[in-house]
């Protein structure tokens, strides 16, 4: 396999890397790709970064050739980002995607094309369920600009220009590192902040259901979606990757069970408008019952995805209340 991973720098694209490269031993090279050069250290030679800006062609036309097997698209503007810089959020959530879209069917229309999409192309009235096609109407620029994005994915794989589906991420948590520009970035800081010793703010509702999975699944889960037979992808080309409803109380109640009741007094609860109006807008649970089918899977419960994210990040003694 030759493959492609935009975005590549971030947590997500190491984490999915390191991962590809455990589990298959006729990986001949990932290219990592982004705007900032990744650390390499950890990888073996057959891992290479290009920094470049996916969404000049010139910089597209040299990333890939006909020899490439897979790519993996998990650039993005995220959401609040998107929200602010509305040109930015085109440029890349949009344009970019188009851009890969048409070099790979110049060069190979039988790579394959993972599109990472998210729950956010969701808003409006919403039932309590989302089933595999419930109609888009996102309530951002973000969710906008994936939502035109999962309907190109769909044409160029529906007219056989490239091997192309998408997946709809959850809100991923718990995320490692610092926080970022995402609406969604509380949902891992209420948890990952504390156990950091260090405050956190909660600016929903505590009591707003969210969807959420943690990276070691949906990493699994795009993994999977780059090897799904042609013949169980039929009709529109998108996956909603399971996920579970949990709620920051429950999440904030898990931590306390598990490490102490000290680390939830180091979150605060300073209302957010333009946080709550966004995340309020997304969906809080999905039928994945065909994706499960498929060998989509799902966690346990927030429990033992609190559990895996302290088996990687202990909590340091001096850190503890």
């Amino acid at each position: 396999m030759k493959i492609i991973i935009t975005g590549g720098a971030g947590f997500l694209g190491a984490m999915l890397t390191d991962t590809l490269l455990q589990r298959y031993d006729d990986i001949e090279r990932i290219k990592i790709v982004d705007r900032i050069a990744p650390d390499l250290s950890q990888f073996d030679s057959r891992v290479s970064a290009v920094v470049g800006d996916i969404t000049h062609p010139a910089d597209i036309d040299s990333l890939i050739d006909a020899d490439t097997t897979h790519v993996f698209h998990l650039a993005a503007i995220v959401s609040s980002h998107a929200e602010e810089d509305f040109d930015l959020g085109m440029k890349v959530n949009l344009l970019a995607t188009q851009l890969l879209l048409e070099k790979c069917r110049q060069v190979n229309p039988a790579i394959r094309f993972v599109f990472s999409s998210s729950l956010a192309v969701f808003g409006g009235e919403l039932p309590d369920l989302i089933e595999p096609m419930t109609a888009t109407q996102p309530s951002s620029s973000y969710g906008t600009q994936k939502a035109i994005g999962e309907l190109l994915v769909n044409d160029y794989g529906r007219k056989g220009f490239v091997d192309a589906i998408t997946v709809r991420l959850p809100t991923i948590c718990i995320r490692p590192g610092a926080p970022n520009k995402a609406a969604s970035s509380f949902v891992s800081g209420i948890i990952r902040e504390p156990l950091k010793g260090e405050p956190s703010n909660c600016p929903v509702e505590p009591t707003l259901p969210l969807w959420i999975s943690s990276p070691e699944t949906v990493i699994d889960n795009i993994i999977h979606a780059s090897q799904l037979p042609a013949e169980a992808i039929t009709g529109y080309r998108t996956f909603n990757l399971p996920g579970i409803q949990v709620t920051p109380a429950e999440m904030i109640a898990a931590m306390t069970e598990t490490v102490g009741a000290g680390f939830a007094e180091r979150v605060s609860y300073e209302a957010d408008a333009a946080i709550a109006r966004i995340v309020g807008s997304w969906p809080k649970g999905f039928n994945n019952a065909s994706e499960l089918t498929l060998g989509f899977k799902a966690d346990k419960d927030f429990q033992s995805v609190l559990q895996a994210y302290l088996a990687k990040y202990p909590v340091r003694e001096e850190e503890a209340i």
